[in-house]
Formats: structure tokens, C-alpha cells, sequence
């Protein structure tokens, strides 16, 4: 007997609890970002492996070591499973020039690939909520989105998210601070691990994010960024600031907060939580204003974020929540004797007039006893059974019975059903109302 096949490592099926979860997670994500006018855009989840090369950084831990790429058969072309949603947010942007009238508040959801090593709250094919501003310039815009995100904790019922920030200046002022990081971290080189040791002269804003316990005075000793930004990005800077505090919503300058791609600049922030141990951002994001002249197209400024959808979920439900399964109003049960299937024949027409009417329907299919239909209609949490024998479809007639309360069936003409079901289960006359 073969083996029966598995999912790949690091890529979870999403079973129909969870999935219902999710669909209640993004119905309300969709209505937070039409309350702030962003519009949708769906990219493709291959795209060309030179994009993310470009846009992220080569030196950087994603295309160094976790993108998906593989050489496309037919035609020789390098290719990769996007392993993030701005740098194809901002392709499409350029591709369909979308910039070439007015500034553009746009938004996406879907999968991420990274070759990551699998554990809670990091996965191999995760999901996001992405969130781009393009031809926006000023702080306002980057003040804005910090506020929406936490309206949407707000509209979730979440606690316990704590709001980061920081600014990276302008690359020239990262060149400076740059410069004078590296020669600092050189005098420690000796107490420097193998992965810092890797980025020094690569990446070496990165180490100031490292979480290795034993260069932690290192780290603390080292020149901040902040201290290199001019008067433009101090003022952008405390723009953002301002904005917060009017709103009352506490925030924590992180002068260590670098996050790990290269195309940022100046405001950047996240969202961390401690109630999901070591997987604790669930939001982060910041400016970008370079990101789009560097992918070809004319400079315009950009600010965005990305929600980890799968870490959202896990805070959600470990703060309590709970979502509502669906269930059918009405459970059809049928079963006949005579050869031409007339109870079966009449209970499709029946569920699908009742369907016709609005009525969520679940006809059974497969066959059994009455007995047996009987507990399946229990089973689903419908609140009356339609139950069809051939006598019911010779009258053209249904039995209906409240499966939540005690009570006689009654026997409705077929075409009083809707009426009828929407007395039992909305209280309306049979004639409809109130």
C-alpha cells in the first residue's frame, strides 16, 4: 500500500473551524480598510526573481537564504514564490502606471513563502494583510497608518499590543552612521558571533536587531542612528510623533528597531505582543520612498505595513474569542418508496425554492433512514427539519418540525413554505410580517 502523501513542512491546510475563523478575521479586515478608503490589488505569487533581488536587498536573509526560486523549464527564466507583498504591490503599480494621475491607498491578502525552520507563529507558506500608501511625502500619512492598526485591535477585541518606532533617516545619513557602526563592531570583532561577524560588513544594521543574549552590551554601546538624522528627518520624525500623541496612543522609541529589509527609510514601527513568545510582531512596516524609483520607475514617496495573519489568529483566540459556526436554517429530509425517486425529485425542488427565498438549505444526500436523517439535521444546529416522504410529494406538501423546541409537525403546502419557515424562525405572520 502506498503511503499516504503530507503536506509540505511548514505549509498547513486550514481545516473548516479554522477556515471559518479566517473568513470572520477577514470580513472584518475588508471593512477596516474601506472605512480608511484603501482599495484592493491582487498580485500574482510568482514573480521574477531579479524583483526581490532589487527591491529587498541581496545581502539580506530573505533572498540570501529563504526564497523559493527555481528556473522556469520552458524558458529559462529565474523565478521565485513572492516572499513578501510590497515589492510586487509596487511592480504592479509601475507596470499598470497607476501613479500617473494621483497618489494610490491600496491594500492585498494572501500567502508568503519563506524557507524558514517551521515552529509556532513562523511557517514555511504563511499569510499576510499588506497595506501600501504610494505618493504620500509626509508624516501624516505614516502617522495615519499606525492609527489604523490600532483600530483594527480595537475592532478585534485585542489587548496587549505594544506600538515600537523609530526613524532610519536618509541613505546618507545610514552611509554615516553606517561607517562608524562598522568600525565600533570591528573593535569587538572578537565578541562578535558567527552571524554578526557574516553581516559586518554586509548588513550591519542588522546586528543591532540580533536577540543572542551575549552581545547584548555590545549592542547597547553602539552608535544609534538617531543620532546621525538631520534636521529634515528629525522634523518628519517628530511629525509622526505629534500625530500620536494627540491621539493619546502610547508608543516606545526602539533606536535597535532596523526591521530587515533594505528598502526602508525614515519612520518605521511595529506592533509586538509577549503573549506569543519568541513570534511576537505581529505588525510591522514604515517608508519606503526609494523603493519605487529603484524598480524603475519615477521617484514618488510610499509608507505600508504587513499584518501577520496566522499570529493575529493565535492572539485572537488566545484572548478568547470565539466565532459563531454557520449553520443551516433548515435540514431536508426525505426518503420514498415508489421507484421514480418522487420524495428525493420533490425535496430538491422544495430546498431550492427555499434557497430562492434567502434560506440557508442542507439537503441530505446519501441515502439512510429517517431515523438517521433525523440526527443529521439534529447534528447541524438547523433550527427546523423539512421532512419529505412520498406521500408529502404526491400532496405536494411538506412536514416541518422545530428541532430546538418542543412541538407538532405541521404540514405546509409548498407554496406557503417560506412563509411558513419565516414564522418559525423570525416570528413574521403568514403573511409575511410582522
Amino acid at each position: 500500500m502506498s503511503q499516504t502523501l503530507q503536506a509540505i513542512r511548514g505549509m498547513n491546510d486550514i481545516l473548516p473551524d479554522d477556515a471559518e475563523l479566517w473568513e470572520e478575521f477577514e470580513h472584518t479586515v475588508r471593512a477596516w480598510l474601506a472605512a480608511y478608503a484603501y482599495r484592493p490589488i491582487r498580485m500574482p505569487l510568482v514573480e521574477p526573481t531579479p524583483l526581490f533581488a532589487r527591491a529587498i536587498g541581496e545581502v539580506t536573509d530573505i533572498v540570501e537564504k529563504e526564497m523559493y526560486s527555481f528556473t522556469d523549464s520552458l524558458n529559462g527564466e529565474q523565478l521565485t514564490l513572492r516572499p513578501e507583498g510590497t515589492a510586487s504591490c509596487v511592480r504592479a503599480v509601475l507596470q499598470h502606471n497607476l501613479l500617473y494621475d494621483a497618489p494610490r491607498r491600496l491594500w492585498y491578502m494572501g500567502p508568503m513563502f519563506r524557507h524558514e525552520r517551521p515552529q509556532k507563529g513562523r511557517y514555511r507558506q504563511f499569510h499576510q494583510v499588506g497595506v501600501e500608501a504610494l505618493g504620500f511625502a509626509g508624516p501624516d500619512i505614516d502617522a495615519e497608518q499606525i492609527l489604523m492598526c490600532q483600530r483594527l485591535w480595537d475592532d478585534l477585541g485585542l489587548d496587549d499590543i505594544r506600538l515600537e518606532i523609530n526613524s532610519l533617516g536618509q541613505p546618507d545619513e545610514r552611509a554615516r552612521h553606517r561607517t562608524d557602526l562598522i568600525a565600533y563592531l570591528g573593535g569587538h570583532a572578537n565578541q562578535l558571533d558567527e552571524e554578526a561577524k557574516r553581516r559586518l560588513h554586509a548588513n550591519p544594521l542588522r546586528i543591532l536587531d540580533s536577540k543572542n543574549p551575549v552581545m547584548q552590551t555590545i549592542i547597547d554601546g553602539a552608535p544609534k542612528l538617531i543620532d546621525y538624522l538631520g534636521e529634515a528627518s528629525l522634523k518628519h520624525f517628530e511629525g509622526v510623533q505629534q500625530v500620536l500623541k494627540d491621539a493619546g496612543l502610547p508608543y516606545r522609541i526602539n533606536p535597535r528597531l532596523v526591521r530587515g529589509l533594505d528598502y526602508y527609510n525614515l519612520t518605521v514601527f511595529e506592533w509586538v505582543t509577549d503573549k506569543l513568545g519568541a513570534q511576537g510582531t505581529v505588525c510591522a512596516g514604515g517608508r519606503y520612498d526609494g523603493l519605487v524609483s529603484q524598480l524603475g520607475g519615477k521617484p514618488s514617496p510610499a509608507c505600508g505595513f504587513a499584518l501577520g495573519v496566522e499570529r493575529l489568529l493565535a492572539l485572537w483566540c488566545d484572548q478568547g474569542h470565539q466565532h459563531d459556526k454557520p449553520v443551516p436554517d433548515i435540514y431536508v429530509v426525505h426518503q420514498g418508496v415508489a421507484d421514480n425517486n418522487a420524495a428525493q425529485r420533490f425535496a430538491f425542488r422544495v430546498s431550492e425554492g427555499l434557497r430562492d427565498t434567502g434560506f440557508a438549505v442542507q439537503l441530505h444526500c446519501g441515502g439512510g433512514s429517517f431515523k438517521s436523517q433525523m440526527k443529521r439535521a439534529d447534528a447541524s444546529g438547523a433550527t427546523l427539519a423539512a421532512i419529505i416522504g412520498d406521500d408529502e410529494a404526491q400532496a405536494n406538501e411538506v412536514s416541518l418540525k422545530h428541532l430546538r423546541e418542543a412541538g407538532e409537525q405541521r404540514r405546509v403546502a409548498a407554496d406557503q413554505l417560506a412563509s411558513a419557515v419565516g414564522a418559525w424562525l423570525y416570528g413574521e405572520d403568514e403573511d409575511g410580517g410582522l
